[in-house]
């Protein structure tokens, strides 16, 4: 039986009425909803339907999470999208890091999707160094790992995510990215990718990886004072006007 959800980690969502153009917002992995709240209210206020799930396995406890992996965050990813998308003229998804993945996940197995922002997305396939390093730390009986949560510059600011990294969910992510890569140049739909210039948990290389992948027309914005979790950090109001942006531009 899971934990209770921890304040502040619960989901979003916001109902513009059926017929309305909508958004799929996804966080990252070890975190919740909180380090994308802003971000969802902020499509919220422009008028459109909003859903920013909370993934299985996060948001309570990092116990929680190790018996959870792609399957299930993929899983309630398109279980939220088909609910947008039942009831929406058209839906544009978006997400950080791991969120990211899964809403280029989305994006390349839904030709449809209006359009997708990647906000330090985790799409670039992992070497087999990296893949050796997780194996042989589940090996030797690490389960949990230290944390890459909180990736934040602003000091007045901290993300709600897990303080340890869970090894065994990491490798599924790992192997999904590997899947998801033949896939990227199915994504036709315009894209936006944000890219933090200084990035201490996903190297900025996955967004150029990203980009030139991709079908679509993409637009890029660099961000030089934010971190990782760049959604809470000092760049968050220019993601989410120029998200919102985006999204117009997407629906129209």
């Amino acid at each position: 039986m899971s934990a209770p959800v921890l304040p502040g980690a619960e989901p979003f969502s916001a109902d513009a009425g059926d017929g309305a153009d909508a958004v799929l917002v996804v966080h990252g992995f070890t975190g919740c909803p909180q380090s994308m709240r802003g971000l969802a209210e902020a499509f919220a206020a422009a008028g459109y339907s909003v859903e920013l799930p909370l993934l299985p396995g996060h948001g309570t406890t990092i116990e929680d999470m190790l018996e959870t992996g792609w399957d299930d965050w993929s899983g309630a990813a398109e279980a939220a999208y088909q609910d947008l998308a039942g009831r929406s003229r058209k839906v544009v998804v978006a997400g950080l890091s791991m969120g990211g993945a899964l809403a280029t996940w989305l994006a390349a197995h839904h030709p449809e999707v209006a359009g997708l922002v990647a906000i330090n997305a985790a799409v670039e396939p992992a070497g087999e160094a990296m893949v050796d390093i997780l194996r042989q730390t589940l090996e030797q009986g690490v389960t949990i790992a230290p944390a890459i949560g909180n990736d934040v510059a602003d000091p007045a600011e901290t993300e709600l995510a897990y303080d340890g990294m869970p090894v065994a969910p990491l490798l599924t992510l790992v192997a999904a990215q590997a899947d998801l890569d033949a896939r990227l140049g199915d994504i036709a739909c315009p894209v936006l990718i944000f890219t933090s210039r200084q990035d201490h948990v996903v190297p900025p290389s996955n967004s150029d990886y990203l980009a030139a992948k991709v079908s679509g027309p993409v637009e890029r914005v660099f961000l030089e004072r934010s971190f990782h979790v760049a959604t809470l950090d000092y760049d968050k109001g220019e993601i989410e006007s120029r998200s919102v942006e985006f999204a117009r531009k997407a629906f129209a």
